[in-house]
């Protein structure tokens, strides 16, 4: 707040009229058009005052963009004679003194009324450091917080219960990612069962990466993939619970609770991955998570293109993308390594 200016002589109400009778007895009438005198007008090389914007201007557009510069507003500021200014003679000392007494009674009450008055500027808060302020960071996002990417999240696991029944309600992940490649395209979608806690946009992604992937099913230009979120897929990829995707797959003579695993549900347009081996992985891969996710995709969707279960036939060689592998690694005294894909030299 700016200190109010003080009156000359007693009492603040207003000049008393002796004043106003002696200005007006020394000009002759009132002040013309022409006096040119200007009692508010800044100081020479005096700075305006910073006008602060009220509390409730609105926030950038974006929310972490600095506040844009207040509109310009008059400044408040002392009052002052303009120096050089045109005015008439005035005759006799005392109408001199009268009208500089005067100007100071106005100029006082002007700044009292504007210092007092309900036109006090309002300091904006501190958008940087107040979650609550318009524009400010959300509760959610902890200053400082770096976002992982993408092969970080792929390297976590996440907790899901090996025995979780979802909703069996799907919603499907918006957006569209086009076939890269020019062989045999196919458009598939991505479906997630609501209220499991999981990445949706994760595992579309991670999808989409995958099986475009050279050595993937798209290997040496053979096929392309889509990702659609509307209109008719050839395949809907589908993240749901365990109960959930026992239930699908037993819809294509499948059982799938045995060893809580994954399935293409061929008399169905869904190729069902299961929740809990995405967010826990399984013993054969160990803590090799991301890998073990790819392979997930690649052995499901192989079904889905027409491939069978197959088994590597020499110890020490990488266990063909068909082997079940989330069953085993070894089988009849052959050992076989972990592999995610259909052409893992490429």
């Amino acid at each position: 707040m700016l200190p109010r200016q003080r009156t000359a002589g007693p009492g603040a109400g207003g000049p008393r009229q002796e004043y106003l009778d002696a200005f007006s007895g020394a000009r002759g009438g009132t002040v013309g058009a022409d006096d040119d005198l200007d009692v508010f007008a800044p100081r020479p090389g005096e700075p305006r005052p910073a006008v602060e914007s009220p509390a409730d201007a609105p926030a950038a557009a974006g929310g972490d963009a600095p506040p844009a510069s207040p509109p310009a507003q008059r400044a408040v500021g002392l009052p002052a004679q303009r120096p050089g200014g045109k005015g008439r003679a005035f005759t006799g000392i005392a109408a001199a003194a009268v009208t500089t007494v005067l100007a100071v009674v106005v100029a006082g009450q002007v700044a009292e009324s504007q210092d007092g008055g309900g036109t006090q500027a309002r300091s904006v808060p501190d958008q940087a450091g107040d979650a609550s302020a318009p524009g400010g960071p959300s509760a959610s996002a902890s200053p400082g917080t770096v976002a992982l990417s993408y092969e970080q999240k792929m390297g976590r696991t996440y907790p899901l219960s090996a025995t979780l029944k979802g909703s069996g309600k799907f919603e499907t992940v918006p957006g569209f990612a086009k076939a890269p490649g020019t062989g045999r395209k196919y458009t598939y979608r991505v479906d997630i069962e609501q209220g499991m806690g999981l990445d949706g946009v994760l595992f579309a992604e991670a999808v989409q990466k995958t099986l475009n992937d050279e050595r993937s099913w798209a290997h040496s230009g053979a096929r392309t993939f889509e990702r659609i979120s509307s209109g008719k897929p050839d395949f809907v990829i589908t993240l749901a619970s365990p109960g959930t995707t026992a239930k699908w797959c037993a819809k294509s003579g499948l059982d799938t609770t045995e060893d809580n695993v994954s399935c293409d549900s061929a008399s169905t347009e869904r190729v069902m991955i299961n929740a809990y081996r995405w967010a826990q992985g399984s013993k054969t891969y160990g803590d090799k998570i991301h890998p073990y996710r790819q392979m997930l995709i690649n052995h499901e969707v192989g079904h889905r293109l027409g491939y069978g279960h197959v088994s590597c036939q020499k110890s020490g060689e990488l266990a063909p993308v068909m082997q079940q592998q989330t069953k085993f690694l070894d089988h009849d005294g052959i050992h076989c390594l972990p592999n995610p894909w259909p052409y893992p030299k490429s």
